[in-house]
């Protein structure tokens, strides 16, 4: 198996298993995507894909419609994308990534995490050499086709890792390749299950049971935190 599906699968972010935060994270990654694409799904295929997700997390469709919505409200606050960067206790690397309405409170609210336990905010761009910007898509598999056939008609789209999770499939592919992968997903009948962003460290750190409970409690801080749509670190998973 490779080495990002075996990262993914030790290090499933506990939100996703509490539908507040769910619908709050997905809530805001609709609004971005209408705001940046236009609030039509048919020729937004982002939002499209995140519509999709929105409905196998059983996600409410007026919520749906009230973060689209929000996308074209003038009253609305903008949301707007930023990553943070730094060391945690023991030198794990941390890249935490947010949405927000107020990046002043947001920044101010990360670098105290960072610094009540015993890390640093470093510099945006910083730790970006540790990681590997990847496209994740969840997807049914078809009958008529194997893992090996996608496989080799993938690679040419930039997908480069493909593992069987369960009942799905799971495409890792370059970060600029997104849209690639979606149009020939689309075009080719695949039904797509969910389509996310994720960063898989290079190299995993090794760290004893006491300094796992002391990295983990700064994860759980940035992890309870609102704005805080993504966490990832290079600690060694359990």
């Amino acid at each position: 198996m490779g080495r990002a599906f075996e990262y993914r699968k030790a290090t499933k972010m506990k939100r996703w298993g509490n539908m507040a935060r769910v619908f709050t994270k997905l809530g805001k990654q609709i609004t971005i995507a209408a705001r940046e694409g236009g609030p039509d799904a048919d020729t937004n295929p982002r939002l499209r894909v995140l519509i999709q997700q929105s409905k196998k997390e059983n996600m409410p469709k007026e919520n749906v419609e009230r973060a689209i919505k929000k996308a074209t409200s003038k009253d609305e606050s903008d949301y707007k994308e930023v990553t943070y960067e730094g060391y945690g206790p023991f030198g794990i690397a941390i890249v935490v990534e947010t949405a927000t309405d107020n990046p002043t409170r947001t920044v101010a609210n990360v670098r105290s995490y960072f610094n009540k336990h015993n890390g640093s905010l470093g510099t945006t761009g910083s730790l970006e050499f540790l990681f590997d910007h990847k496209c994740v898509f969840k997807i049914s598999p078809k009958e008529d086709v194997s893992l090996e056939d996608l496989e080799l008609e993938l690679i040419d789209y930039g997908v480069d890792e493909i593992e069987q999770d369960e009942e799905d499939i799971l495409l890792y592919g370059e970060f600029k390749s997104y849209s690639d992968i979606q149009k020939y997903l689309e075009e080719n009948g695949f039904e797509i299950h969910s389509a996310e962003f994720e960063r898989i460290p290079h190299e995993l750190k090794e760290v004893t049971e006491e300094q796992r409970a002391q990295i983990t409690k700064l994860l759980d801080k940035f992890e309870d935190d609102e704005d805080v749509q993504n966490v990832f670190h290079n600690m060694m998973p359990e």
